[in-house]
């Protein structure tokens, strides 16, 4: 799908942003970390989804969805914007088994963390033009609720260090989506649901859907706003990771987590080194 540029999208450094993307998507095709990042940093989101845009066109994957994070205080008045969003790609998404292990990679020297997450399933297509969703609007879109563990992942090991729009421009900081359970009933006890991380086996995070800033269907009906405007409008089917319930917690190879969402089911996963494609 063509996309187009934010409104007052910088597109001055067009060739810089190309060879960042180019970067990117080689170091993760090779599973190999990036000492430092590749170009100019992006002073914006706009530039950074630019940037995004182009990864996107390069990686050879189909989206299944998208991850959505919060930007820090520190940073919302510089950025005017709240979240940040990547993609998921199909081949990262991955099914957990109650009671088994799911292994997941992680580039060695790059960045690793597990976030418990809250995943809405859509079901149908959101309209291409519509960009004022509100999150009670946004709900009409879902299908069902799944639970689930984002791997957190980029070659490069200081992306979060160097602020969202470097984020942004390394799909969002994204390196797969484990499923868990559906949550049945889940219109009525969505912001109820509350869950806890572990990661060799101590308890490193607490939260839940309330969490979230506003929600997860304030996160869905962002994710809406932001993704028409991209010219990239959400799709049927489409797995929306609503953010980081109980935050972002480091990871390396050979760590094991558990994500415990409580009255739903528990995700087992481990860290394990990435392999080149």
């Amino acid at each position: 799908m063509a996309t187009k540029p934010l409104s007052g999208a910088d597109t001055s450094s067009s060739d810089s942003g190309s060879a960042i993307a180019r970067a990117f998507v080689e170091a993760r095709s090779k599973a190999r970390a990036l000492p430092d990042y590749p170009g100019q940093i992006p002073g914006g989101m706009d530039t950074a989804y630019a940037i995004q845009d182009e990864a996107i066109g390069l990686w050879d994957d189909q989206i299944a969805g998208w991850k959505i994070g919060r930007i820090p205080d520190a940073w919302l008045e510089r950025l005017g914007a709240p979240r940040l969003a990547g993609p998921i790609f199909r081949r990262a998404v991955w099914t957990a088994v109650e009671g088994e292990i799911m292994d997941f990679p992680v580039f060695e020297g790059g960045f690793a963390a597990v976030e418990a997450e809250f995943i809405l399933k859509l079901a149908q297509d959101a309209p291409a033009d519509r960009t004022d969703w509100t999150a009670g609007e946004a709900a009409d879109l879902v299908e069902t609720l799944i639970v689930g563990v984002e791997p957190a992942g980029s070659p490069l090991a200081t992306i979060n260090v160097l602020g969202p729009p470097v984020v942004a421009s390394d799909f969002g900081n994204n390196a797969g989506l484990i499923l868990g359970h559906e949550v049945p009933d889940w219109r009525e006890r969505l912001m109820d649901l509350t869950c806890e991380t572990f990661i060799e086996g101590e308890s490193v995070g607490k939260g839940g859907a309330a969490t979230i800033p506003g929600g997860p269907l304030e996160a869905l009906a962002f994710l809406l706003n932001l993704n028409a405007r991209r010219g990239r409008p959400l799709k049927a089917g489409d797995l929306i990771s609503t953010g980081a319930a109980t935050g972002i917690h480091d990871i390396v190879a050979g760590q094991s987590s558990r994500v415990v969402f409580n009255g739903v089911g528990e995700i087992l996963c481990r860290a394990v080194p990435a392999k080149a494609a």
